[in-house]
């Protein structure tokens, strides 16, 4: 993997797409910014990362062999990476709040942005991280928590990177094996919220409850609701509110 540090940028995501499309490397590259000024997440919401003291990187991987319906698989695998890492610093009471926050109890630690690169079927993926490491006070997400706040350390960003990029890799090989049924199962068995009654929001503002059960194999969430009635939602069609 090539790994290209940046020192500002607007966001990951945006610099990588123009990188790849420059250079159309074959090689993984990423591409990690100290400051990203104008970080996007789910939604066009802005993200926010105090400079040098969170990881806000994005990762380009070619993905040829991966059919356009499996993509959501790169989703799963990339939680899975995260939520592990973070275990493996200490965290606890961890989930995956659908399709691919992770939350330490109700607060939002890392956001999961992935950008799909297609020229005659699906080529490659841009997967844009924003992890917060060490900043400790947050003004405009009010909901939000870091590693630093939950441990009670201070981390050196470069080794929670490496760490980071193991575990991607761990479960790449995941995919690339065709483990996809244990994959869901896994990503599953973490999702927030799962098996309890929940209430949600529609476009509208029509809220409803509903039970999360499991994810389509593309990505969309499964909600048991009333009559035991089984029902398909993509990310815009409803918002979780707990």
């Amino acid at each position: 993997m090539k790994i290209v540090k940046l020192n500002a940028t607007t966001s990951t995501n945006s610099y990588l797409r123009s990188y790849t499309k420059e250079l159309s490397p074959e090689a993984d590259v990423l591409v990690w910014a100290i400051e990203q000024r104008s970080g996007r997440g789910q939604r066009g919401a802005y993200w926010e990362a105090e400079p040098g003291k969170n990881l806000t990187l994005s990762v380009f991987k070619r993905v040829e062999a991966l059919p356009i319906d499996k993509s959501f698989y790169i989703t799963m695998a990339t939680s899975l990476a995260v939520f592990e890492a973070l275990e493996a610093l200490g965290l606890q009471q961890l989930s995956v709040k659908w399709p691919n926050d992770i939350l330490a109890g109700r607060s939002k630690i890392c956001g999961v942005l992935i950008e799909s690169i297609i020229r005659n079927g699906l080529t490659g993926v841009i997967i844009g991280v924003g992890l917060n490491v060490n900043q400790v006070h947050f003004s405009k997400a009010p909901n939000a928590t870091s590693i630093a706040l939950e441990t009670g350390r201070y981390f050196d960003l470069e080794e929670v990177l490496n760490l980071l990029i193991q575990k991607f890799y761990k479960y790449v090989e995941r995919i690339v094996s065709g483990a996809f049924e244990a994959l869901k199962a896994e990503y599953e068995s973490k999702l927030f919220r799962k098996d309890k009654a929940s209430t949600f929001e529609s476009p509208s503002g029509e809220r409803f409850t509903g039970i999360i059960k499991q994810v389509s194999e593309t990505g969309k969430l499964i909600l048991q609701l009333e009559d035991e009635l089984y029902k398909e939602f993509d990310l815009k069609e409803l918002k979780l509110l707990y």
